[in-house]
């Protein structure tokens, strides 16, 4: 569960990103996250694992405050949060296999990370995660031989492989052709459904959020000016949110 209870983001430059937003995210929820660039998306989505500290009020995640927490205990909530982004953020020239495995990071000493030394449990887990987004032939294959589509299929991996709660997805597929797109979308609603993670993905298409979330939620000027189902999202309410119908 994600509460936001009266967050606000106000930058260094005075322009204010979220304005006492408050809001729950049941476990198992797969939430759009919709509205003009420069509603607070990203804000909204990056403040959840602290990638973005919140001026005012409290985030917390399973009942435990990210907001407030001290450096050991975050990077004990941050095990349990995936993060995919647009870029992909893998290293290129390494092996699927090591990208995926950094998803067990968060779970080692420092030494051990350094070393790369990883269970058997581990690689086991890797292997299982690339099957599940479709990528078992690819283990040794570096990640700059592959697609934009399959280098996000790794980072959805990595995410599984971490054995995260909830996955934020920050405009995954804006870089992606509609083919591959859907092939993502369909991954993560996949994974939604049964495994039971929670998605949180900020997304510019209104199209593909109705088509795959249980809920949206649409910003405007870092507020929440329509939180709902994907058939409540009306022509009335796209105008108020954009100024126009899709």
């Amino acid at each position: 569960m994600i509460v936001f209870d009266k967050v606000s983001k106000t930058y260094g430059n005075g322009v204010r990103g979220l304005n006492n937003i408050s809001l729950k995210i049941d476990d198992g929820e797969f939430v759009a996250v919709i509205g003009l660039s420069g509603a607070g998306k990203s804000t909204l989505l990056r403040s959840v694992n602290r990638l973005i500290d919140i001026t005012d009020g409290d985030i917390r995640v399973n009942d435990v405050s990210v907001t407030k927490a001290g450096k050991r205990e975050l990077r004990h909530i941050r095990r349990h949060i995936g993060m995919i982004s647009q870029q992909f953020n893998l290293v290129k020239r390494s092996t699927v296999q090591k990208n995926v495995l950094s998803g067990r990071l968060g779970y080692y000493s420092t030494i051990r990370s350094i070393l790369g030394i990883f269970s058997k449990e581990d690689y086991e887990r890797v292997n299982e995660a690339l099957d599940t987004v479709g990528l078992n032939d690819r283990l040794h294959n570096r990640c700059d031989e592959l697609s934009g589509g399959q280098q996000q299929r790794v980072s959805i991996a990595r995410t599984l492989v971490q054995q995260a709660d909830i996955i934020l997805a920050d405009e995954p597929v804006a870089s992606l052709d509609p083919v591959t797109t859907k092939t993502i979308m369909e991954t993560l609603k996949n994974i939604n459904q049964t495994m039971q993670k929670t998605v949180l993905i900020n997304i510019h298409s209104v199209e593909l959020a109705r088509q795959f979330s249980t809920r949206i939620l649409a910003l405007k000027e870092g507020e929440v000016v329509f939180d709902g189902r994907p058939a409540e999202l009306t022509d009335d309410r796209l105008i108020q949110i954009y100024g126009k119908t899709f």
